[in-house]
């Protein structure tokens, strides 16, 4: 009777119970980080970068983004050096501990990543 008390999983519950863990491993470890359009001019040691309308970055979102082309609105009568900033603490419209590198975001890894998780 201590056989037929214990409780059987249905193959459907186990296949889905697989396909969520599976679905959570992939999503963590995406390959596009985060990503904040930041003027550079406007670092504040307390606050960070202030985040700026996207079409001021490159859309290629490499790090020699920034002073190409026709970019570089006007924010308050100066110039914007507008670069994007991967993985970056935002706070209203402000965003700070980031890097410009594309590269060093992807490498922070996550569940399921591979290579050392950045801290």
């Amino acid at each position: 009777m201590a056989e037929k008390a214990r409780r059987r999983l249905r193959s459907s519950t186990v296949i889905l119970g697989g396909m969520g863990a599976l679905a959570a491993a992939l999503t963590s470890c995406g390959s596009e980080p985060d990503k904040r359009c930041v003027d550079r001019n406007s670092y504040d040691a307390i606050n960070g970068y202030r985040i700026v309308d996207s079409k001021n970055c490159s859309g290629t979102g490499g790090a020699s983004a920034g002073r190409t082309g026709k970019k570089g609105g006007k924010a308050g009568g100066r110039q914007v050096d507008g670069q994007w900033y991967y993985d970056a603490d935002v706070d209203g419209r402000r965003a700070d501990y980031g890097t410009f590198s594309k590269s060093q975001a992807v490498d922070r890894g996550g569940f399921g990543c591979s290579g050392s998780a950045g801290g």
